[in-house]
This record gives structure tokens, sequence and C-alpha cells, in this order.
């Protein structure tokens, strides 16, 4: 009996190491097998499994002999001890599953949901349908399906989800015309919209947003003027602005007032980007007529540097809803501005008045390149109120000195307005809304995606159009943090704790384990 469960050790020893070997030749690119013979490795490492399990029973009989009070006692304690560990796990497990929560320790919170996603989630008034298509081998199938637990886990029953393989379901793919692998098709109140590679957080909560909302607002952009331009990509360009927009479900059109005579009645919002020359008469009188009944503007006025001219109308316009702006450049000591070629022209905002628009922007820093003060007049117009939005530090100053700083010479002086400024300010006036800038640079695509800059120009827009519950910080593209071995680092990363630490204690169990038998 005792050179049978020898046999069935030593036995039970090779067909699990011959499992393994088959394990580590897929692992290394070859194999003493061919594929065919894959449905193997299961059967052996269960028979080798059971093999050394059945060496170490002894003869019923033998064991009979040696059973004793002694042994029995043991043997009640060990089956206690394994009942209160199998009792604890399995309440363990119950409590986990009822009450669970995740923590992120990544840099960038790259696994945590966005502010905005979260609110939008939460908001949801119609139940919202995902059906994302991946193959069961494709990499981003577990990415959406992670994502689509968080959207449930704060949407509850209004968000349901769930995986087709396009493959072994090719009737529901055909129904939602769905043609590409990756492809996540979201249904909401009759509406579909259809997003690819959704695995990024960004891409699934602007579809959810598209789909969740009565068509879209309409944002008008004043072209004629030496703006920003909507098209290029150039580094003065609005294109990028334009496209975060858009994201957001609102539609962008360029607006000459000179050739329309008035703001169409479609604006939710009109947006002026930093033109270089004057308004003519008729466009002004089109810009406050659209106020006068309610309308939203966004003003980016650069101050008058390094050009001298400046839209003189629209200070004045703006100058009857309580805006005051100064004829000077802003200057912070900064290394941040050396590092984007602008030197000291670049204040970084830190800090923020409560407001909408700023609710969730704190510890989140913006940059106002190449940007005026703005503030309210001492006496306000009636039924105005002004209120400013963002703040720069007491170590800065308005250069009111164009001449010297165009040459170069920074320096403070007496008549010089000394910080904190205001770089932004809102006014509102009935069921007028203005937000005043100090700078259009921040919007451009040099800057828009500086820190906070998108977010920035994101919430004052949202704010502005009166959807307030799309104001928050926006979800980001991920960001991979790669690490970079050699070749024979990564060859010690394998070798160590794949190969030769699991090998050591193999061997030391079989060396134990043959020990103890020849002593017996």
């Amino acid at each position: 009996m005792r050179r049978l469960t020898d046999i069935a050790f030593y036995l039970g020893l090779v067909l699990l190491a011959a499992a393994t070997a088959r394990s580590f030749g897929g692992r290394l690119g070859w194999s003493f097998l061919g594929a065919r013979w894959d449905w193997l490795w299961w059967p052996t490492v269960v028979a080798g499994g059971v093999l050394i399990f059945l060496s170490f029973l002894p003869p019923v009989g033998q064991a009979a002999r040696r059973a004793n009070q002694r042994n029995l006692r043991y043997g009640a304690n060990a089956v206690v001890v394994v009942v209160l560990v199998l009792a604890i796990a399995g309440l363990v497990e119950a409590f986990s599953y009822r009450h669970n929560a995740r923590a992120d320790l990544t840099g960038n919170r790259r696994h945590s949901l966005a502010p905005q996603t979260i609110q939008l989630l939460k908001d949801l008034k119609t139940k919202v349908n995902a059906v994302a298509f991946y193959r069961t081998d494709q990499p981003g199938k577990r990415i959406i399906e992670d994502l689509f637990k968080q959207y449930a886990r704060y949407a509850g029953d209004k968000f349901t989800w769930k995986v087709v393989d396009p493959d072994l379901e090719p009737a529901v793919t055909r129904a939602l015309g769905v043609e590409n692998y990756g492809t996540t098709v979201l249904e909401a109140k009759g509406r579909t919209e259809k997003v690819q590679d959704a695995d990024q957080e960004e891409k699934l909560t602007n579809a959810l947003l598209k789909v969740t909302r009565e068509g879209k607002r309409v944002v008008y952009v004043v072209q004629g003027h030496g703006e920003s331009d909507l098209g290029t990509t150039e580094r003065s360009g609005f294109s990028e602005a334009k496209a975060a927009m858009e994201k957001a479900n609102y539609e962008v059109k360029p607006l000459v007032l000179a050739r329309q005579g008035k703001v169409p009645d479609d604006a939710a919002v009109v947006v002026v980007p930093g033109p270089r020359t004057d308004f003519l008469a008729p466009e002004t009188d089109a810009l406050h007529a659209y106020l006068g009944r309610g309308g939203k503007l966004l003003a980016m006025l650069n101050p008058p540097f390094p050009e001298k001219t400046q839209p003189d109308s629209l200070k004045k316009l703006l100058a009857g809803y309580g805006f005051t702006l100064d004829d000077d450049v802003v200057i912070e000591l900064n290394p941040v501005g050396q590092l984007l070629g602008t030197g000291a022209m670049v204040p970084i905002v830190q800090q923020y008045e409560p407001h909408p628009i700023t609710r969730d922007m704190t510890n989140l820093m913006t940059g106002f390149p190449v940007t005026r003060s703005v503030g309210a007049a001492k006496t306000l117009p009636a039924g105005v109120t002004v209120q400013p939005l963002a703040k720069t530090t007491p170590d800065s100053w308005g250069e009111t000195d164009l001449t010297a700083l165009a040459q170069r010479q920074v320096k403070p002086d007496p008549e010089d307005p000394k910080g904190p400024l205001t770089l932004a300010a809102v006014a509102t006036k009935d069921k007028s809304r203005i937000v005043l800038y100090g700078s259009a640079t921040l919007a451009t695509n040099q800057f828009f995606n500086f820190q906070g800059n998108r977010d920035f120009v994101l919430n004052s827009v949202s704010w502005l159009a009166e959807e307030e519950d799309q104001i928050s910080i926006r979800p980001r593209e991920t960001k991979q943090s790669p690490v970079f071995l050699t070749s024979q680092q990564g060859q010690f990363v394998f070798w160590v704790p794949v190969v030769i630490l699991p090998a050591l204690a193999l061997v030391g169990g079989v060396v134990t384990v043959g020990r103890r038998r020849s002593a017996k």
C-alpha cells in the first residue's frame, strides 16, 4: 500500500509539472503539444491534484487502528477552525457585496468618474439603455463594463446596460445597425446615439448628454473684426473651443452681424472672441437689442497690446451693464509664463468667487495670457448686478505703461493698479446674462487645454445657456504613464517572480514531503 501511495504522489507531481510546462510554453511562444491538445490542460491539472490528494490518505484499516482520542480531538478542532474560517469568509463576502466601496489612488484619478458625469447621472430624468458591442477577447470590453458599472451606481435603475458579442448575437447587431466592433449604442425616449470606442469616459458622457437632451442649443461666434477664426487649427484659432462645445451638444455657427443685421432668434449664446477692430453702429445696436430681449453674451476683450486699437463701442455697451475695462496688461511674476514663452504676462488664477461657473474649480488653476483687468462700476445701472469670477494674487499688478511693456521693461509703478485684480466677471439684468473675460487668448487653440481653461470656458457657456447641470469639471482623456524597461530588466522582471520563485517553492515542497515520507 505504501508503494501505491508513493507512485500516486510522484505521478501527480509529473502531471502538474506537465500542465505547468504547457502554460509556460504558451507564455514564451513554444509548445510541445499542438493547439488541438489544449483541452487536456484542465483534465491534467485535476488528475494530478487528485493523485496527490489520494497519496496522503492512509489505508482505511490503518487509519482505524491508529485513531485514538487525541487524534479525534485534534480532528474536531481542525473541523471547527475550518468551519469558522468559512463562516467568516462568507459573512465578509456577503457584507462586501451589499456595502462595497472603491478607492482610486492614481495620480490623476483616472479610474474615477468626473463630477460632471456623476451630476448628469444623478439628475437623469429618463431611462437610458446602453448596449456595447465587443468581442469576448477584445481589450476594451473590460474597460467598458467597468464604466457601465460606475454609471449604473450613480444613476440606479435609470441606466441599464449590457455588452454583446456581435459574432454570437448577430440579430441584435443588425437591429441596432452596428457595423463595427467597439460600438456603443445609447437609447432614450426613442432616440439613439452611436459612439465608437466609448471606453473613454469623455466619449460616453458626451453621448449620454446628446441622447438625453431635447435638441441642440445654438452658440453663435461673432466674426468679421479680426476675432479668432472658428475653422483654423493654428495657435490663434478657435477650433479647439468649437469642437469642445460641439461635444457638449451645442451647435456652433459663425455670425457676421454686418451681413445679418441682427442676432438670430435661435441664439442661446453669442460669443465675441477678441475683436481687433471696432464694431459698426448697427452691429452694436444688434447686440444691444439681443441683450434687451434676455440674450446671453460671452465677451472676451483683449487689452490694447500689442495692437493699439480696441472696440470702444463694445466697452460702451458693456458699461451699460456695470462693467469697467482697464487699459492695462496684468503682470504676475511666475515661472509658468517663462515656460509658455510669454514672460510674466500669464497670470495664474486659483482664487475664484462663489458662482455656478466656478463651483467645482477648487484647487484647479487657470491661465489668462495677455489679459487686462476688469471690474464693476462704482454706481451700477438700475437692476444690474456684477460679480467677480476670477482674481489674481496680491503679487500681481496692472501695467499701464504699454510702451515700456513692449520694450520688456516690467516693473510696478505707483499709478499701476495692484493685485488682487479681477480678470473675469459676470453681470445679470432681468433675464440677460453677460460673462466678460479680460483676455480672449485663453480660449484659443494655444491655451484652451491649459489646466482649467477648457472647463472655465465651457462652464461659462453652460451657465449662459441656462444649462447649469452641465457645469462641472469635464472628463479627461486617459493619460498613460508607461514604465519603460530595458531588455535585461524585462527578463529579470519575468524570470524572478514568474519562474524562479515558484520553482524554488515547488522544489522545497517536494523535498519536504520526500523527507517526511522517508522518516516514517
